[in-house]
């Protein structure tokens, strides 16, 4: 018997997903800033005739990361697009990421 067989789950990394957590946040507007070291992505939730949007989560990320999220994130919208069709974003400037025309601001 070696070392593997003595503890079948040894090298699988565990997540917990706590309860609070889980509920999640809706956002439809995120803010992505970066410096040499980091990725900070602010999401927020903007409601039309709402003229502030509060952030309500903001995640740290290293720049790997950053791009290992952008590749994750394509591939499961390859995924999505092929079972359920393309997403289409109407008359919308590429780089705008909320669901309808927002004046710019600060978070």
């Amino acid at each position: 018997m070696n070392e593997n067989d003595k503890n079948p789950k040894q090298g699988q990394l565990q997540i917990e997903l706590p309860q609070d957590v889980a509920q999640g946040n809706y956002a439809n507007f995120a803010i992505i800033t970066h410096s040499s070291s980091d990725f900070v992505v602010d999401f927020a939730r903007v409601l039309p005739g709402l003229p502030k949007a509060q952030v309500n989560s903001r995640v740290i990320l290293a720049p790997e990361h950053a791009k290992r999220l952008m590749f994750a994130l394509q591939e499961n919208i390859t995924r999505y697009e092929r079972e359920y069709g393309q997403i289409k974003i109407p008359n919308q400037e590429p780089r705008t990421i909320a669901p309808f025309p927002v004046n710019k601001g600060e978070a």
